[in-house]
Order: C-alpha cells, then sequence, then structure tokens
C-alpha cells in the first residue's frame, strides 16, 4: 500500500477527491496551490502597505502564470484579498483576464513587456488594460492604435532610475514629454502612472545596496519634478516591489507592486524568511515514486557515475525531470563519484516507517526523472512504488521536515522565483480552498477539473 509524504488532502467534495485521482492518473507529479494562502498573503500585505496611513493600492503581480501558480485562479485570489491592480509582463496576460471576465470593475490591469512594432495595443487600449511607456516608439505605436480604436490610451511613464533596464533616461526624458504633450492635447493619451524598477531593495544589509536605492528613489523624484515642470502631474506613482513594500514604506507612494510576496516568499534569503514578513507559500510540489530497487555498493547512480554508492542500499525513481522544469543543476554529486567533490542534491520528504525523513538528489537530473538513495533497504524503511513524495511545500516548521522552494533554490544556485516559475505546464495544477476564498460566479470563471 503506498504511503504520502504529506497530510491529506482535503477535499471540498467527492467530486474534489475524483479531480485529484484524475490527476495521479494524468501524470506522477502535481503541483497543489492553496488560495486561501494567496489570499491571506495578499490581505496581510494590503495591511501593512496601509499602517502608515496610506491610503495605498496594491497590485497582484501575476505575470509569467502568476509566477507558475496559474494565472486566473491566483488572480482571483489575490483580489479576494484586497488587491485592486493586477500586473503582467506580456499582453495576452493582459487579455486573458480581461477574457476570464475580470472586468475594470474588478481590477486595473497594467502590461509592460511588448514588442511595440507588433504588440496588441488596439485589442489592449479597448479591454481597459493600462500600458507602460518606455521607448519614443512605444508611444507613436499606442497613439496610432488609440486613434483607430477611438480611446484614449491609459499609459504609466516607465522612467530609468538606475536599473538599465527599460524606461527613459533623465537624458530622453524631454524628447518623451514632447511627444506625450500633444497626445494628451489631442485626447489620444490619459497620463495615469509614473514608475520604476528597483535593482537591489533586496539587500537591506549590503549597505552599499541601502545608498543605490536610496540614490534610485531621489532620481525618481527627479523624473517626477521634470514631468511636473512640464505641465504632466500623474495620479499613480509606484516605485515599491516585494522587498520594498515590506522594509521601505516611506516610498509605498500610490500603489506597490508585490510580486513573489503573494506566492508567499521573501524578495531574497538575505532578507529572512517567509515567516518573517508573516507569508506562507502557495506551492506545494508533490509525485508518486515510480520505481524502488536495492542497488549494491560501488554503483553510479544516473549520467556521469557523478554519485556512486558507498554501500548496499535501495534507490527510488522520482519521476520528474528537468522537462518538467525541475533544475539539472539540482543534482546531488558525492565523493566517491565526482573526485572528491561533494555536493548534496535538491531535498525530497519521504516517508518511512519511522517518519518523515529528507533525502537528496542523487546523481544528475535527467530529462523525465532522478534518483534518491535511500541509504538504507526501501522493504525495511516502507517505501515502496507509488508512494508520494514531496519536493517542497509551505515548509511548516523544522519539526515537520519539509524543503520549501529556497532550499531547491540554494540546491541548484539559484532563486525561489526560478524554482516555480519553470515548472512546466505538463504537471497538473490542482487548487485548494477554492470554494473557501472564492465567490459562486469567480468559481465559474476556473476550470472545475482542477479544483480540490
Amino acid at each position: 500500500m503506498s504511503v504520502s509524504a504529506l497530510e491529506e488532502w482535503q477535499f471540498s467534495s467527492e467530486q474534489g477527491e475524483r479531480n485529484y485521482n484524475q490527476a495521479l492518473r494524468e501524470y506522477p507529479a502535481q503541483v497543489i496551490v492553496d488560495l486561501a494562502a494567496l489570499r491571506d498573503n495578499m490581505r496581510h500585505l494590503v495591511d501593512i502597505t496601509n499602517r502608515e496611513g496610506g491610503p495605498t493600492e496594491v497590485m497582484g503581480v501575476v505575470k509569467a502564470d502568476a509566477y507558475g501558480h496559474g494565472l486566473v485562479p491566483s488572480a482571483l485570489a489575490a483580489l479576494a484579498g484586497g488587491a485592486t491592480w493586477l500586473g503582467v509582463a506580456q499582453a495576452r496576460e493582459a487579455l486573458a483576464l480581461r477574457n476570464a471576465g475580470i472586468g475594470v470593475d474588478r481590477a486595473r490591469v497594467l502590461t509592460w513587456v511588448n514588442n511595440p512594432l507588433h504588440a496588441p495595443y488596439d485589442d489592449l487600449i479597448a479591454a481597459d488594460v493600462d500600458l507602460s511607456v518606455a521607448t519614443l516608439t512605444a508611444i507613436q505605436k499606442i497613439a496610432e492604435a488609440a486613434r483607430a480604436v477611438g480611446k484614449p490610451a491609459r499609459v504609466h511613464i516607465k522612467v530609468d532610475t538606475g536599473f538599465g533596464r527599460n524606461g527613459f533616461t533623465l537624458a530622453q526624458i524631454d524628447s518623451a514629454i514632447d511627444l506625450l504633450l500633444p497626445l494628451v492635447d489631442e485626447g489620444v493619451f490619459e497620463i495615469v502612472g509614473q514608475w520604476s524598477h528597483l535593482a537591489v531593495a533586496d539587500a537591506p544589509a549590503v549597505g552599499e545596496f541601502v545608498e543605490k536605492t536610496d540614490e534610485q528613489i531621489r532620481v525618481f523624484e527627479e523624473f517626477t519634478s521634470r514631468l511636473h515642470a512640464r505641465g504632466i502631474e500623474p495620479r499613480i506613482r509606484h516605485l515599491a516591489n516585494t522587498a520594498a513594500t515590506l522594509s521601505r514604506p516611506e516610498i509605498h507612494y500610490d500603489l506597490v507592486r508585490p510580486g513573489v510576496a503573494l506566492y508567499g516568499y521573501e524578495a531574497d534569503p538575505a532578507m529572512g524568511t517567509p515567516s518573517k514578513y508573516e507569508l506562507r507559500p502557495a506551492m506545494t510540489l508533490q509525485a508518486q515514486l515510480s520505481s524502488v530497487k536495492n542497488v549494491g555498493a560501488g554503483e553510479g547512480l544516473s549520467y556521469g557515475r557523478v554519485y556512486v554508492t558507498d554501500e548496499p542500499t535501495s534507490a527510488a525513481i522520482v519521476p520528474v525531470g528537468y522537462a518538467d522544469g525541475i533544475h539539472r543543476s539540482a543534482s546531488g554529486f558525492n565523493e566517491a563519484g565526482s573526485k572528491h567533490v561533494n555536493k548534496p542534491g535538491a531535498p525530497v520528504r519521504v516517508m518511512t516507517r519511522d517518519g518523515a525523513r529528507i533525502f537528496h538528489v542523487s546523481g544528475r537530473v535527467c530529462m523525465d526523472q532522478f534518483i534518491l538513495d535511500l541509504h538504507g533497504d526501501a522493504e525495511n524503511m516502507g517505501v515502496h512504488i507509488g508512494d508520494t513524495v514531496e519536493l517542497f511545500g509551505p515548509g511548516r516548521g523544522e519539526d515537520y521536515l519539509e524543503p520549501t522552494a529556497d532550499d531547491w533554490a540554494r540546491a541548484a544556485d539559484t532563486i525561489s522565483y526560478e524554482i516555480f516559475t519553470c515548472l512546466r505546464n505538463r504537471v497538473p495544477r490542482l487548487y485548494a480552498n477554492a470554494f473557501e476564498v472564492l465567490d459562486e460566479t469567480d468559481l465559474g470563471k476556473l476550470d472545475q477539473s482542477t479544483l480540490l
């Protein structure tokens, strides 16, 4: 009989249980997203943003398929938690939100990364989507689309305060204003916002980076003064990302844009853990073992013999790999197989007869699977084919021995963002607590087969 390394999932109904079992049939791994965690994280972000008096609005950043959590379900949970704006990079995601029935009465939507030569600005303007303008070309193309639609474009002027990425520099801003002013007079543009991105606000312990953030704030204010001097008064200024939302109340301005905090993580481990900020990770990644077998001492596990068993043991196969978004850099090396290099692989929670234990990826992550050295006899340990193991989850304290996306990020030498945004859509997404978080109308916007 198979066992699970996780607590039993709570189903809303018999249909929810059938949905879960169908997902097990479809794929040997599942992503479960707790919509209550998303809602509660957003409620907390709204609360801390307005503790200093406010009012400051909060944007739920749901770009990149909501950081891999699912665009529409995550957006609805963010709105249930008090968000009044939604942010996406690509035009297609902005239109998907509107097409799902999230109207302007529920949320303003801002999109900011598009190819201005081919972006569907006409569709975006017609759908009441706010547009970032960061180049002279974009200003011209958006103006053409607004005239064709017969409706003013709502634009946010993106300024480069020291990131070196998108946005007008101080040297460019007068040329941008020269283009913008006639379009405002013509009724083609409505200038709604001024905004920018912070580069190193997630490193509060590094003095040089704190100074750099201070400099970015100063430059942001200078942009405001330059716009004001030319008669442009953006109604909504926004600069704060997750890190600044949590640690820089003086720059909450009119709107903050927490991204990764919505999903329950800090911007960088240098800031501390999610619990420090009263955030709860919303995503759990689990899989079912596809093979368990005994191997002898001196056997190489996976490609390249970078991990070689030092004694008789059992090997368990977890049937997900880099084609699913499991980072190959999370592979595990040991001294016996890799010329005295010892690099523990990413952690996985496995249930044994003696309780939960953490094992690590042993050898290289393959395209569709990776291996765990169980360091013992699987039969004696009570580990079998079909057991559900947990790659990462909310991190319910040391006693629970639950890996998090931060743990996987450390093993893969990356950041938590990349751990969940890289998870491919062939791994089914399932949603817990949807019936608690969403009303009947919003529930109707979701794929019913994904609801637990």
